[in-house]
């Protein structure tokens, strides 16, 4: 197997060239350290999505989602801002308070609260708008490097990854990633990494990433071989899933030997999950519970019974999920089929867009700093 160059972002060498993706509600502390200890260490880990505005104002949900765990180097937050001063003033803050060592903006996002006040992937189309908001990071960056993840566009009529691409080359972005999405598809049908391998070309500047349909190390390398990119963003494919992060090591790194789990350490795992959740908390109640959203991911393809996933659905101990747990036939083996789509895969969707947005792609007079959230992650 052939081993993949290493990805430099800024001053920090990602090796072998993998990112977790920022998944609001899933890639908290405890899920970066499952996935990061599977990895072996290797590899660079996103926060969930932290809203400048809510990070300024210090919200106190905002404060315990940007809590990195000691063992995590580089850190690295991504940010979600509409505002220019806004998103400057969050950036300097991470500077000024050594919060993180690397910032990632987010243009990606295709959820309608996020649209519908211009952020996420709704912004890039405003290019105006996008260039202020990469001045305004990169300049209270300092020595931190800045990095954005983005769609193809809007729809197929509105596309604007090349057109951002170029300004983030401009304002001094460090790398790019690409969802090879619209907004419209939201993550239904399938990713078009030709439009990966066309941003390549046209920014060859910096590092770009690819990020879409990547469910196995085999996707990974075939996506790096077929397109040309830097490296690769990993979102859905690890959901219930933190040991693809092994995987992708092995096979980017061409030493092979990666085994799937079967569902005894499947099990082990989760407990793992929900106990790490509740250390986070700092309530096992609120851990469980919110470990609950995770428990299809996890048992997915297996045998395990519909009234048992009910009872799972509903767990509120750890001394309870172990014992539901056990009750299933430990010894079955990964199932086969259960590495493809996970997550919902709807797409088609009507964008919702702040009123008028689709007029003038350089006209940013309806765009405000009240257009901020004041609330981080999922």
């Amino acid at each position: 197997m052939t081993a993949f160059s290493p990805l430099s972002i800024g001053p920090h060498t990602v090796r072998p060239p993998v990112v977790l993706a920022p998944m609001a509600g899933i890639t908290n502390a405890p899920f970066r350290t499952l996935c990061r200890e599977f990895s072996g260490g290797k590899g660079l880990f996103v926060s969930e999505m932290i809203t400048t505005r809510a990070l300024v104002e210090r919200n106190e949900k905002t404060m315990q989602l940007i809590r990195f765990d000691a063992s995590e180097t580089p850190r690295s937050i991504q940010l979600y801002g509409v505002d220019p001063v806004t998103v400057g003033k969050a950036v300097r803050m991470i500077v000024d308070e050594d919060l993180a060592d690397h910032v990632d903006l987010n243009f990606g996002c295709p959820v309608p609260k996020v649209t519908r006040k211009g952020g996420g992937s709704a912004l890039p189309y405003k290019r105006p708008l996008l260039r202020a908001i990469l001045h305004e990071a990169v300049a209270n960056a300092g020595d931190l490097p800045v990095t954005m993840k983005m769609r193809k566009g809007i729809d197929d009529d509105h596309i604007t990854y090349l057109d951002a691409g170029r300004i983030a080359v401009e304002e001094g972005v460090t790398a790019i990633a690409l969802h090879g999405r619209t907004a419209a598809q939201h993550y239904g049908g399938t990713a078009d990494w030709d439009a990966i391998a066309r941003l390549k070309e046209h920014v060859p500047e910096i590092p770009v990433l690819g990020n879409g349909d990547i469910w196995s190390a085999d996707d990974a390398a075939r996506m790096m071989r077929e397109t040309g990119c830097d490296g690769v963003v990993v979102g859905r494919g690890c959901l219930g899933r933190p040991w693809l992060f092994a995987d992708l090591v092995a096979g980017l790194e061409g030493t092979g030997g990666y085994r799937t789990p079967g569902l005894r350490e499947v099990a082990d795992v989760m407990v793992r999950h929900a106990t790490l959740l509740g250390e986070w908390l700092g309530d096992e109640r609120r851990g469980v519970v919110d470990f609950r959203k995770h428990v299809a991911w996890y048992l997915k393809g297996f045998s395990v019974g519909s009234e048992m996933r009910k009872r799972l659905a509903v767990t509120s101990s750890l001394e309870a999920l172990r014992a539901q747990l056990s009750e299933l036939d430990l010894d079955q083996p990964w199932p086969e089929g259960a590495d493809g789509p996970r997550g919902r895969t709807s797409g088609n969707n009507r964008v919702v867009l702040p009123d008028g947005w689709l007029k003038d792609p350089y006209d940013c007079a309806g765009v405000s700093e009240d257009a901020e959230l004041d609330t981080s992650g999922g």
